[in-house]
């Protein structure tokens, strides 16, 4: 009976501390909108750091990405067209790959591989920055460390995983109109309407918004919990592990809500 009260105590502190990670991820996250639409924030020191993080972190990943998602998407594009072909739904097969691959898979693993190339090693880097002290540096010479050191790697990180969608896409739709139609242009009109009863302006407009809320978590979330979460004396401990269950928590919602807007 004595420990039930210091029980319910711990609770309601790790209950207090998982709302107020939470909170200071919004936070930084307005902070961040309102500096990068704030044209004080583009100097010509700020504008070369964006650009020098946007091309190291996007130009080494986008080839392999797009020849990996390529590779994967013409086997399942392959497996969907035999499989509706065997059950006599052969002019179903473009819509499923279309949604399936393009509207589904692409956004959610470009994300995926961005927040494991990109995303944590940007936070580690910045929690080694905190702790060797660089960035309170900073601040003591007058420059703000979120303009310098954090905005440019939010928008690397969210350009990053906007890209490899939109190449992985258009691969990927390529691919399918080979697969199923060969090397001719007869059928290129029929293909382009199939996919454009896909991308209806609703679900257009969903997809839009699902992907700019994948590459918005995957770049805000790990630099935030590097900011916030670490304990002092460790680097990759409980930090990058509370940034991995935000940002899988966070994906999934953002998955589940898309699931719910485009078929219910």
């Amino acid at each position: 009976m004595l420990s039930r009260p210091g029980a319910l105590a711990d609770m309601g502190r790790a209950m207090l501390r998982w709302f107020g990670g939470w909170w200071q991820i919004v936070h930084l996250g307005a902070l961040l909108l309102v500096l990068a639409l704030s044209p004080s924030s583009y100097t010509r020191e700020n504008r070369a750091a964006v650009a020098r993080h946007i091309v190291l972190g996007t130009a080494p990943i986008l080839l392999w990405f797009t020849l990996l998602s390529s590779l994967i998407g013409l086997v399942l594009i392959r497996i969907v067209v035999v499989t509706a072909a065997s059950y006599g739904l052969s002019q179903y097969a473009l819509q499923m790959v279309v949604r399936v691959l393009v509207l589904e898979l692409i956004p959610l693993t470009a994300a995926l591989f961005v927040a494991l190339r990109i995303g944590l090693p940007d936070g580690r880097e910045l929690a080694r920055m905190r702790l060797r002290g660089e960035l309170d540096a900073l601040r003591q010479k007058g420059i703000d460390p979120l303009r310098h050191e954090v905005l440019p790697r939010v928008l690397a990180g969210g350009f990053a995983v906007l890209m490899l969608a939109a190449a992985a896409g258009v691969v990927t739709l390529f691919l399918a109109y080979l697969t199923v139609h060969g090397f001719t242009l007869g059928a290129l009109e029929r293909y382009t309407r199939t996919v454009g009863q896909v991308f209806s302006p609703a679900v257009a407009l969903i997809f839009t918004i699902k992907t700019f809320l994948l590459a918005l978590a995957v770049s805000l979330i790990p630099v935030a919990s590097a900011l916030y979460d670490l304990p002092r004396g460790r680097i990759r401990t409980s930090a990058e592990l509370q940034a991995l269950v935000r940002l899988f928590l966070v994906m999934l919602l953002i998955e589940a809500a898309s699931l719910v807007g485009n078929y219910y």
